[in-house]
């Protein structure tokens, strides 16, 4: 790994009531941005301790039979929440299906929930497997990251010479959603040409990553060259998504990435996808575009943008 490609930002000076303090951190975060598109956090304000729970319970859901998790199929549901087995994710089209199997769960909204009765896309209420505290502990976590992902994008708000809370204000009903993951070992695919995860770049506006202690995870750089990204200890990876590169007119990069199935060994990994709400207009922001350099896309909403992207990874998905 290049730390110099992908540095370890500390971000503590974030939870500073001294907004000088921010200054420093955005720097970093910018730099990061523009050069890679990807940088490790610490100094965050998720616990060790509720890694290590969360890491227990994904592990006890992936080890229930089969039958258990497809009763909360995620392709029974019309807004992206619950078991996805194997091959239901295809990430590279130019690869077989991704080896690998997840569970998705976003804002759990009540059956007579307005959005819901509406059938609003990317609405709805979460599938969840008969584990003792599951629920509990996924909501208090979804909103802990909800925070966290808050906290990074005002760093990216001060880079971009914005209101310091521009983004997180986006946030009051967002389509965030928490991603469980288990790649089986190397071995057991059955598919030569399967990845864990193929080659892409993620679909919203940026990614906050825990992974074990396994590796696997690889960053494409500028020269296309497949670079480790591996565990850092009480870190998250962070990388741009490609809603936040159109909201940045690209001044920011969505950089590939894909995961290469660990040998002999399981491996998991959580990433939060932190995306506002349905509604939120993305568009280049002020300052993102002159004469120049003009704005690249048309605008689009987060939501409508999302499902065009999910269209064309799931099977299932309606087009």
């Amino acid at each position: 790994m290049s730390l110099a490609y992908i540095p370890i930002i500390d971000i503590s000076a974030l939870y500073s009531d001294d907004s000088q303090q921010w200054q420093n951190v955005a720097s970093e975060v910018d730099q990061a941005c523009q050069q890679s598109g990807f940088f490790y956090v610490t100094g965050h304000s998720i616990s060790s301790e509720r890694i290590a729970q969360l890491s227990a319970l994904y592990q006890q859901f992936f080890a229930l039979p089969m039958a258990e998790k497809m009763a909360i199929d995620i392709t029974k549901t019309r807004h992206h929440r619950g078991y996805g087995s194997f091959g239901t994710e295809q990430l590279d089209p130019k690869r077989p299906a991704d080896f690998k199997e997840t569970f998705d769960m976003g804002r759990n909204l009540a059956a007579d929930h307005p959005d819901v009765m509406a059938q609003k896309p990317l609405h709805g209420t979460n599938q969840y497997p008969d584990i003792a505290g599951f629920q509990e502990l996924v909501e208090t976590h979804y909103w802990d990251m909800i925070a966290l992902g808050k906290t990074i994008l005002r760093a990216l708000a001060i880079a971009l010479k914005l209101q310091p809370h521009f983004f997180s204000q986006q946030f009051s009903e967002p389509i965030s959603v928490l991603r469980f993951i288990h790649y089986p070992p190397l071995e057991s695919k059955q598919q030569s040409e399967q990845l864990g995860a193929g080659a892409h770049t993620d679909y919203g506006c940026i990614t906050i990553l825990h992974q074990d202690q396994i590796g696997g995870l690889q960053v494409q750089d500028r020269s296309g060259n497949w670079l480790d990204a591996p565990p850092v200890a009480n870190s998250f990876v962070i990388n741009i998504g490609d809603m936040m590169a159109r909201w940045s007119n690209d001044r920011y990069s969505s950089t590939p990435h894909r995961v290469i199935n660990p040998s002999g060994a399981e491996r998991y990994s959580m990433p939060f996808f932190v995306e506002p709400n349905f509604d939120t207009k993305i568009e280049a922001l002020a300052g993102c575009y002159d004469s120049g350099n003009p704005a690249k896309y048309t605008a689009i909403s987060a939501g409508e943008y999302l499902l065009s992207r999910f269209a064309d990874t799931y099977e299932y998905f309606e087009k």
